[in-house]
């Protein structure tokens, strides 16, 4: 396999890997973990006990106030949250979606990157009585933006 094969079938996966978590992004837009937690919201609408929850998921009545406290304050585990879901007859879903797309988490970086270098160069410019306008400004970001798109550098995500 050669480089050109290579890139391209790595291009194709990143794209692929891209479009599916936008379209879960999508199914997933609105959704915020409600205001009593998951875990309480789901054993209100069953009508469920903590006592029950608790027999169910075989462990004790306080840790299911435990977890549902700990759950608001974003320390119960994963493994807890798929056990607790389990025993309440649904499934625990974890997922990191992008808030917008793939595509726009890309451009707002490449755009940030492209104004730090070029307010970096505009800075050196203007010691030497040589600045850019406002417009061609705007013109180099877009046009560094564009090219750290095309051609994404090892450091696009290092802080600009």
């Amino acid at each position: 396999m050669n480089r050109y094969t290579m890139l391209n079938v790595k291009d194709t996966a990143k794209r692929q890997a891209a479009r599916a978590l936008d379209q879960v992004a999508k199914q997933f837009a609105g959704i915020r973990r409600p205001r009593s937690g998951w875990i309480m919201s789901m054993r209100k609408a069953l009508g469920m006990s903590a006592p029950a929850l608790a027999k169910r998921a075989g462990v004790t009545k306080a840790a299911i106030y435990q977890a549902e406290r700990k759950e608001l304050e974003g320390g119960v585990t994963l493994k807890h949250m798929e056990k607790l879901a389990e025993a309440l007859g649904g499934r625990f879903v974890y997922a990191i979606v992008p808030e917008t797309s793939i595509d726009d988490v890309l451009r707002d970086q490449a755009r940030r990157k492209a104004e730090a270098i070029v307010k970096r160069a505009s800075a050196h410019m203007a010691l030497e009585q040589q600045s850019l306008s406002s417009g061609d400004t705007q013109r180099q970001i877009e046009e560094l933006t564009e090219e750290l798109l095309r051609d994404v550098p090892a450091d696009f995500w290092e802080a600009p």
